[in-house]
């Protein structure tokens, strides 16, 4: 037998790979240090705009540091889109980035003051599903953003009961958000701990995925600065779809990957919409419907108790559902439905009529949405029994391809999620990311939005699209009318 040879070195790292890990670094060190000359800090003028930003003591130099600090670390993640050098070292790239927003203020966003001032009306016997945070007299009522002073919490019991514990371990407010921030770290880091197991189940490269999903500087400034609690429902949710990956049609592995999905559901509904998708990769490779009904039944068994049990231990029921009307509240240009509504408004007042047609048009675009997570998934499991259809009986389709359509099919009913919404914060573009680092084949058409994104928040929570209504209402109404037109001519081309 020959003996084995010396371990094979990794191979060198390139000196752009170096710049680009140093230069997000320094990013990441501006951000921090402009979080703490003018971030969302508890004290902080609320209702405030770029220009009174600039007007303030330090307002210069925290949006120059901003400015310069989002255009590195964007500039940065976008040279190495196509994959870090290796896995050890997004990993370790990532984590260096967000150090210095681990221990900077809340940036990009006011939520977390909201989450604690929730968490404490729980904590002092009050249904955050039934009163605001300023009926129930949380003391913290100041820093919270006053267009979420008054609407019921739009979060499941799972969140609920988190931003309790951490009210009851920080004690303060400062002790709080601290908590909170832990909270989402650990999320994040469940994430981190998923996606190689996830990319190698869908065929592609676990340096890729890990940089994609974790190196942006939408995880930095809005996870892990902000705190946002969907790092915790990414957590959960790529958990759960690691199980059913690798445990295709164990019922056991089902309960427990419906149960992970339940939870991360009750964390933010929006996740709700991968679990069709999850049954799909769950299955071993019988694509019949007597085995979708087997095994979608145990893991949606999982996930009906999870909900049950959740809304059982918390006291609060399924009042959290009627909450999630409140998160269209905020109207921004930001969501496309939100932005055509505008243009028509606009329109109708050119010629003297009020037709508020933003309702309206989100409405359409719920219906629409439900059309679209139809389609993709009659789309994924067409797929999916083609291909065990073609393979000869011994030769089934391998399973990193059953896994990746599964997966990708999750990716876009995410992103038909994110686009068809009612409101779109920058932080919601990490839901689809996650997936599309590990299933798309192209990376730009995905990553040049999330970078742009990045630029839509100041520090102190301010949201430009709220100071660019009317031109950015106009130029999301262009941009989707451009988009629509080429995948009309696409599909034509693709019929001929």
């Amino acid at each position: 037998m020959t003996a084995p040879g010396p371990p094979v070195p990794p191979p060198p790292v390139s000196l752009a790979a170096l710049g680009a890990r140093y230069a997000g670094l320094v990013g990441a060190v501006l951000l921090a240090v402009a979080g703490y000359l003018g971030g969302a800090l508890p004290d902080a003028p609320l209702g405030v705009t770029p220009a009174s930003i600039w007007r303030a003591p330090d307002g210069p130099a925290t949006l120059t540091c901003w400015l310069i600090g989002t255009v590195l670390l964007v500039g940065a993640w976008w040279s190495l889109r196509d994959g870090a050098p290796s896995t050890r070292w997004a990993y370790v790239t990532a984590g260096l980035w967000a150090l210095p927003l681990l221990v900077a203020p809340p940036l990009g966003s006011r939520d977390v003051y909201s989450y604690a001032c929730q968490g404490w009306t729980y904590a002092h016997g009050v249904d955050p599903y039934t009163v605001g945070v300023a009926a129930a007299g949380c003391p913290w009522l100041d820093t919270v953003a006053p267009i979420w002073r008054d609407t019921p919490a739009p979060y499941g019991p799972v969140f609920v009961l988190l931003a309790a514990l951490a009210v009851g371990v920080g004690g303060g407010l400062t002790g709080t958000i601290v908590a909170l921030r832990v909270i989402a770290v650990a999320g994040l880091l469940l994430a981190a701990l998923c996606l190689p197991a996830l990319a190698r189940a869908a065929g592609v490269p676990a340096r890729r995925a890990l940089w994609l999903a974790l190196a942006g500087p939408l995880v930095g400034v809005h996870l892990v600065a902000g705190a946002h609690n969907d790092s915790v429902m990414l957590g959960l949710l790529l958990c759960g779809l690691l199980v059913v990956v690798r445990r295709p049609g164990r019922p056991a592995a089902l309960l427990l990957a419906g149960a992970l999905l339940g939870l991360a559901v009750t964390v933010k509904a929006s996740a709700v919409v991968v679990v069709p998708f999850a049954v799909l990769a769950g299955m071993p490779d019988q694509y019949t419907v007597r085995a979708l009904l087997r095994h979608g039944g145990w893991l949606a068994g999982g996930l009906l108790a999870a909900l049950l049990v959740t809304s059982a231990v918390s006291g609060l029921g399924f009042g959290w559902v009627g909450g999630l009307t409140h998160s269209g509240d905020s109207e921004q240009w930001t969501s496309p439905p939100t932005a055509v509504g505008f243009v028509v408004d606009y329109a109708g007042a050119l010629v003297g009529r009020d037709p508020q047609a933003v309702p309206v048009v989100r409405a359409v675009a719920l219906l629409l949405l439900i059309g679209v997570l139809v389609v993709l998934w009659w789309r994924a499991w067409h797929v999916l029994r083609g291909l065990n259809e073609v393979a000869a009986p011994e030769v089934r389709c391998p399973r990193v391809a059953r896994s990746r359509v599964a997966l990708h099919g999750a990716a876009l009913a995410l992103v038909a999620t994110v686009v068809l919404s009612p409101v779109f914060h920058p932080w919601y573009a990490t839901w689809p990311l996650a997936l599309l680092a590990l299933t798309a084949a192209r990376t730009t058409w995905f990553v040049l939005p999330a970078a742009a994104a990045a630029f839509l928040a100041l520090p102190d929570g301010t949201n430009l699209a709220r100071v660019s209504k009317a031109p950015g209402a106009l130029a999301m109404t262009a941009l989707l009318l451009t988009v629509l037109v080429r995948a009309l001519l696409a599909a034509r081309r693709r019929h001929r």
